[in-house]
């Protein structure tokens, strides 16, 4: 059961400085038995994983597994998902590789001293991001632009661990063509040991994935291709190279440069690795929330990241975010509480002193085929798949992405994606639909329905129907459409625009209704607007505008509108008229409208 401060509590107060009070109450004999196993099978599960995002980050392989520690424990006290686990990912393991490559030699010294630099700087966007609630700036993100980076990030894994998985000595390299062309250049050397152990690696992992869907497929496959490889070592020694024994102790205190110099060259993929680690761990918490029914909090999410990454430098890590494998396993495992991510980092603290030794058995072949089987994890092919169907627009949001992602730049991609899909919004929002309505006489209550060719319009008047914001960048195109609307029917004098389609109005938007009912006005006509949100009732009640539209013009029932519309006709036109358009217009106002306020309002509404 959920436990909650009252609101204005002192506890409430100071459960917002410090969250884990909110869920320490749920503590007990039962869920700390839950969450302690769930974090032992978490601790397992991180040893290879570790390592193998470390190999992906160009760090040293124990690096992998320092991140894994203290920054888990600060996350799960300081976020808000009960199941989510932070810890070093894909995404930003080869975001930070592609990046720093350019400024120091992956595994030096200089390069881990810049790895744990941009550790913390992107710990303080994050953190500033949660502290003043923006949040919503990962909703910009779209899910094209997603599918596309993640698509763009595993097929550049895939591409430079293919010579690892060969066993090809060719410089590692972070461009996704030249990594291709040293690959394909240097397949004539290639290792048939180094090949067979990852393909045994490989096999083991897809039979994992298939028929032991409960355990973390990296285990197993690993656990093949060591063995593998400790057969074919001692039918020749020395034939499969292995990564080498860990430092069996604890990470050691550490500590980050603050050269401005650096921090300046940094700060663009600081910004790229935030925004990529927090659509992450958005992504993640949601999916997690709503399986356990739970309130998620994402700008307190964020400051937990931001916290995390802020203290993983100090204790020898680099850039953490969300992972999806060990989110979805702690889940599994049973975790009821955050207490089994920090129980995962506490039992990983013990194992990483004795079990350590045993990487000395990791065949680097086989942790290029569990990394190979990671990038092909994620691209999405059934979301590929319907962005190809449902949307041209989409397709090249996607398309774009992933090209940025392997011929421009990796830290570039989010960055482009975003751009493009806010340009297409922007493009969107800025052409509202105006359509021209009329009665459709099939219709046996002559409902209205949009213009069409064997449809009749009223010379004199006109319904159009609005849908869309009404703002400074979409103004330009409903001028035009009414223009549109006027040179195709010059005698039309009265115009009336549903409004139930139009959520916002700004400055510009209010100018240009008042423009048009003006020009109407000046032709012996009007405009009417009917049933105009509140929000938008009220933004043109604040100035000067409603009264220049004319308030008598406004109505919330389309029928009142059209029986005003109908005192203005010209007779004499409607007595010549052979249109029918109305069914009164034979009639000629003597009978009176039904009162219907649905938007589809029937064609029997102009009676006098």
């Amino acid at each position: 059961m959920a436990f909650s401060f009252a609101p204005s509590s002192p506890q409430a107060r100071l459960a917002n400085f410090l969250p884990f009070l909110r869920w320490a109450p749920l503590v007990n004999g039962r869920t700390t038995r839950a969450d302690l196993m769930a974090g032992l099978t978490g601790a397992i599960v991180v040893l290879p994983q570790g390592v193998a995002f470390a190999t992906i980050a160009g760090m040293p392989p124990q690096y992998g597994l320092y991140a894994s520690i203290v920054p888990t424990i600060v996350a799960a006290l300081f976020g808000s998902s009960w199941h989510l686990v932070a810890g070093p990912s894909t995404t930003a393991s080869l975001v930070l590789a592609a990046s720093l490559a350019t400024f120091a030699t992956p595994g030096t010294p200089d390069y881990v001293q810049l790895a744990m630099t941009l550790a913390i700087m992107t710990g303080l966007i994050e953190l500033a991001l949660g502290l003043f609630k923006l949040g919503v700036i990962v909703n910009f993100i779209s899910h094209s632009v997603v599918i596309g980076y993640t698509a763009g990030v595993g097929m550049l894994i895939i591409a430079t661990q293919s010579a690892k998985f060969f066993g090809l000595q060719v410089p590692s390299s972070h461009d996704f063509l030249l990594a291709v062309w040293q690959t394909i250049e240097a397949l004539p050397t290639i290792s048939l040991t180094e090949t067979s152990v990852a393909f045994a690696t490989l096999g083991a992992g897809i039979a994992a994935r298939k028929y032991l869907p409960r355990i973390p497929y990296m285990l197993p496959a690993l656990l093949v291709g060591g063995l593998v490889a400790a057969a074919l070592n001692y039918w020749k020694p020395g034939s499969a190279a292995v990564v080498g024994a860990l430092p069996s102790h604890l990470p050691p205190l550490s500590a980050p440069s603050f050269d401005p110099h650096t921090w300046r060259i940094l700060l663009p993929t600081a910004l790229a690795v935030a925004i990529s680690a927090l659509n992450e761990v958005v992504s993640i918490g949601r999916a997690l929330a709503t399986r356990t029914e739970q309130d998620l909090d994402i700008n307190q999410e964020f400051v937990g990241q931001g916290l995390a990454n802020i203290a993983s430098p100090f204790f020898s890590g680099y850039v953490v975010s969300g992972s999806f494998n060990r989110s979805a396993l702690n889940y599994e495992s049973g975790a009821r509480t955050p207490l089994a991510a920090m129980s995962a980092g506490v039992i990983l603290l013990g194992l990483l002193v004795f079990a350590a030794p045993l990487a000395a058995y990791l065949p680097k072949s086989a942790m290029a085929a569990s990394l190979v089987m990671i990038g092909w994890g994620l691209i999405d092919r059934r979301s590929i798949a319907n962005i190809w169907r449902m949307s041209r627009a989409e397709r090249w949001v996607f398309f774009i992405t992933i090209a940025s992602a392997l011929f421009i730049h990796i830290q570039m991609a989010i960055f482009v994606g975003v751009a493009l899909s806010l340009l297409i919004f922007l493009y969107r929002t800025s052409v509202p639909e105006l359509r021209r309505r009329v009665p459709d006489p099939m219709s046996a209550s002559r409902k209205f329905t949009d213009v069409r060719p064997d449809l009749p319009e009223c010379p004199q008047f006109h319904l159009l129907r609005l849908d869309g914001a009404l703002y400074f960048g979409a103004v330009a195109s409903f001028r035009d459409a009414m223009r549109k609307v006027e040179a195709e029917a010059p005698n039309c004098k009265q115009i009336a625009i549903v409004m139930t389609g139009v959520n916002f109005i700004d400055l510009a938007g209010a100018e240009a209704l008042a423009l048009e009912a003006r020009k109407l006005r000046a032709r012996g006509g009007g405009l009417y607007l009917i049933r105009l949100k509140e929000r938008a009732s009220e933004f043109l009640s604040r100035g000067e505008y409603a009264e220049m539209i004319g308030r008598k013009n406004m109505y919330q029932s389309k029928t009142a509108a059209l029986r005003e519309v109908y005192r203005h006709l010209d007779y004499s036109v409607c007595k010549e008229c052979k249109l029918r358009v109305f069914v009164e217009c034979a009639r000629l106002g003597k009978q009176e409208p039904r009162d219907d306020d649905d938007e589809d309002d029937t064609g029997r509404a102009v009676a006098n």
